[in-house]
């Protein structure tokens, strides 16, 4: 575009407003996201009340209630840069204010104090007024006023200069359109040139790179669930070495974990006092395999977590630094735990497809999963899961076991009646028997439903050898409140009449003081039965006569009244006839109307499933979410929320059949599909649906399916649509030929066609 100019900003002004949107849109989101103190909510008296006021949870409470010192050492920095940024930019305000914009808008009337058409004697007497106060050499002198009072006079002073002004608005003339860059012009100087190159190398070619690199570098070392890749190829290497693992076995790999290690891990600490601490505590813990000589088992670190792992599994709680270091790795367990399922359950894919000659055993998966809930609630697997609850110990369990009940789990504890509940807890105060109730109502109570087939399918009920077939485990969970006194709540609801029924259908009991009646002796009986035969006798002799009457009268009935009858006898025929035809037609009206209910009954079947099919892929897209119920566990480090493994298990053959799914959002109700393939050998087969809790011990769930596998069916190798296809398109081209015919013939043609015949 002709006459357009791209200057740099010689004043500075527009690179200071550029400056200064800048910093505004950075400033404000960051003020409004980091500024804010990290403030917990106040706590609702109603819900403190439900909560269990153990000592464990209190001091969890007051844990978490406190921050790190790290964060707030961090909060304080963030907040100090925004006060310096605001700072900067207050700065930067105050400069564009101070800058002269009168140059850009020149008025030289306003500047001389003169209205437009003034007379140039007017223009002189003004001019010389205002010098005699505007000279610098004056005491009232202003040197940069002085200039642009002197531009003013000689703009309205010269003809030239006051025409371009009062037509363009400039002394100069119609000006071209200038596109300014809102950077200082000293950028472009070459005095300053090597230190504005270095600048760009320096942002460009070093700082960025180093940061992108320094990410990759470190997200590359994690997996998607961020646990370091070192720590899933240690995994792979041990669970490959040992199909076959048992549950201390597991928890040995689990502290060998490379998050445990300061050289992978730089949260990890190394202190002093741990060459003191760590081995005390081994002298006090039984069974800890530090002698060891597998690597990693045997380096230190790995030493250290399991030290502490063993002693959290025996709560054996120490304070000091040796504490903070348990809860750093007890908080790691979860995750690690469900890398190790993954890893277990990739192997077992991998072995069964041909690749690896071990195949893990499900021994060696669940040990992994049972790992878990042991952390969570920091019991050894032989621990009775009744220690889960508050204020009960080893002691306290004697009085769940008796002649009367047998109490192992907290499902059946919840199950007794108050004054048996009561009894079992008979050695805690009322405060702590309201707190174990507490805890009680708030577990899960999980019902499960299970429905398998083989979809897409015509026969989805029948099972051929390597078919793919489809488990859908329909997972309820509600608060085992519900299990409270449930036969009480059942004769509450019971109406009074169904109750008086059910008293009136009891049989009667025989009272003890009334006297049996005497039974009839058998000569009573021996007078009634002739009697009895003589009644008979008299009774077919009157029968008899009585049908030797009807065929007498029969007999005397004249020709034309048999006629008549045989006339009404065809009528009541052929009604008999139209009776029946409509009542075939009827038939054949409820047939079709019952095949159309069933196809619209089919129809709407199709449609739910595809309706849950898109709205399963509607929750895929939305993402898993990871809240479900928060678990009752004082000694774990965190807020733990529940979460769930489903997968499908043969028992007799102790094989993983289908890989575990974790349910991570188990609020009400959670449908998850499993599939796997049918055996290629025909029978019947026994699977078993395995639902297990990652958080609580003894609420694990088994439900048996069985399948009938028939053989496969063979593939077919005529096909009789595609013959019928061939015809049809053989006739068709017949037809195509016919229609090529002219439909007017010639006579040349008729005379053609005679002579040929």
């Amino acid at each position: 575009m002709a006459g357009q100019k791209f200057e740099y900003d010689e004043s500075g002004s527009t690179f200071f407003y550029f400056i200064t949107s800048f910093l505004g849109l950075v400033l404000v989101p960051c003020t409004f996201y980091f500024w804010p103190a990290e403030e917990l909510p106040a706590e609702d008296p109603e819900k403190k009340k439900e909560e269990c006021q153990c000592d464990g949870c209190r001091s969890k409470k007051e844990r978490l209630r406190k921050p790190a010192a790290w964060k707030g050492w961090k909060k304080q920095v963030q907040r100090a840069l925004i006060v310096l940024g605001w700072a900067f930019m207050l700065f930067l305000m105050y400069k564009v204010q101070q800058f002269d914009y009168e140059y850009a808008n020149f008025d030289p009337y306003d500047i001389l104090g003169i209205g437009p058409g003034t007379s140039s004697a007017d223009v002189k007497k003004a001019y010389r007024k205002l010098s005699l106060i505007l000279h610098p050499d004056k005491p009232t002198g202003d040197e940069r006023k002085f200039m642009r009072l002197n531009k003013a006079y000689q703009a309205l002073t010269d003809d030239v200069a006051r025409r371009n002004y009062e037509l363009y608005g400039h002394p100069d003339g119609p000006g071209s359109m200038q596109f300014g860059i809102a950077l200082p012009s000293w950028i472009i100087e070459k005095e300053n040139s090597i230190w504005v190159l270095g600048l760009y190398g320096l942002v460009f070619m070093v700082a960025l790179p180093s940061v992108v690199a320094v990410w990759w570098y470190r997200s590359s070392k994690f997996s998607n669930d961020q646990v370091l890749l070192d720590t899933t190829q240690l995994y792979y290497f041990f669970f490959h070495k040992t199909p076959h693992m048992v549950f201390k076995r597991a928890l040995m790999i689990l502290a060998a974990s490379l998050e445990f290690e300061k050289g992978h891990n730089p949260e990890i600490i190394e202190r002093p006092t741990d060459n003191v601490d760590i081995p005390l505590l081994i002298k006090q813990l039984p069974n800890l395999g530090e002698k060891n000589k597998e690597r990693p088992l045997c380096f230190a670190y790995s030493i250290k977590a399991r030290a502490l792992l063993h002693a959290h599994l025996s709560r054996m709680m120490r304070p000091g630094t040796a504490d903070i270091d348990r809860l750093y790795i007890v908080k790691c367990c979860p995750t690690l735990i469900q890398e190790m399922v993954t890893c277990v359950s990739q192997l077992i894919m991998l072995a069964h497809a041909g690749r690896i000659s071990r195949l893990p055993t499900l021994e060696t998966i669940e040990s992994c999963m049972r790992l878990s809930p042991h952390i969570v609630q920091a019991l050894w697997e032989s621990k009775n899961p009744l220690l889960q609850l508050p204020h009960l110990t080893e002691d306290s369990l004697r009085h769940f076991v008796n002649k009367r009940r047998h109490v192992k789990t907290i499902q059946q504890l919840v199950q007794l009646s108050a004054d048996d509940r009561r009894q079992c807890l008979k050695g805690l105060t009322d405060e702590q028997y309201n707190d174990v109730m507490k805890v009680c109502k708030k577990m899960p109570y999980i019902t499960i439903e299970v429905s398998y087939e083989v979809v897409d399918d015509d026969d989805s009920g029948v099972f051929t050898a390597g078919a793919i077939v489809t488990v859908t485990v329909l997972i309820k969970r509600r608060d085992m409140a519900v299990l409270f006194d449930q036969e009480h709540v059942d004769l509450e609801s019971k109406p009074e009449d169904s109750i008086i029924e059910e008293q009136k259908d009891e049989p009667t009991k025989k009272s003890g003081w009334k006297k049996p009646q005497p039974k009839k002796s058998s000569r009573s009986k021996g007078k009634q039965q002739p009697q009895k035969k003589k009644q008979q006798q008299n009774n077919s002799k009157r029968e008899e006569q009585e049908e030797e009457k009807k065929e007498e009268e029969k007999k005397e009935k004249t020709q034309p009244d048999r006629i008549e009858e045989i006339r009404e006898d065809g009528e009541s025929d052929e009604e008999d006839s139209a009776s029946h035809s409509d009542e075939s037609q009827a038939e054949e009206a409820d047939t079709e109307s019952h095949k159309e209910d069933k196809h619209d009954d089919d129809d709407d079947a199709e449609w739910e499933k595809f309706q849950k099919g898109l709205t399963k892929r509607e929750k895929a897209l939305e993402g898993k979410s990871k809240i479900s119920h928060s678990v009752h566990c004082p000694y774990f480090t965190e807020d733990k929320q529940e979460f769930w493994w489903v997968y499908v298990s043969d028992r007799k053959k102790h094989m993983v059949i289908t890989a575990p799914y974790q349910v991570t959002n188990l609020v009400d109700q959670e449908e998850v599909q499993l599939k796997f393939t049918a055996p290629h050998k025909p029978g019947n087969y026994t699977y078993a649906v395995c639902i297990r809790s990652d958080s609580y011990m003894g609420f694990d769930h088994f439900q048996d399916i069985k399948l009938d596998v028939k053989e496969a069916r063979e593939i077919p190798t005529e096909h009789p649509q595609w013959e019928e296809c061939e015809e049809e398109e053989e006739e068709d081209d017949d037809d195509k030929q016919e229609d090529d015919d002219s439909e007017f013939t010639t006579d040349e043609e008729l005379t053609d066609e005679s002579d040929e015949e």
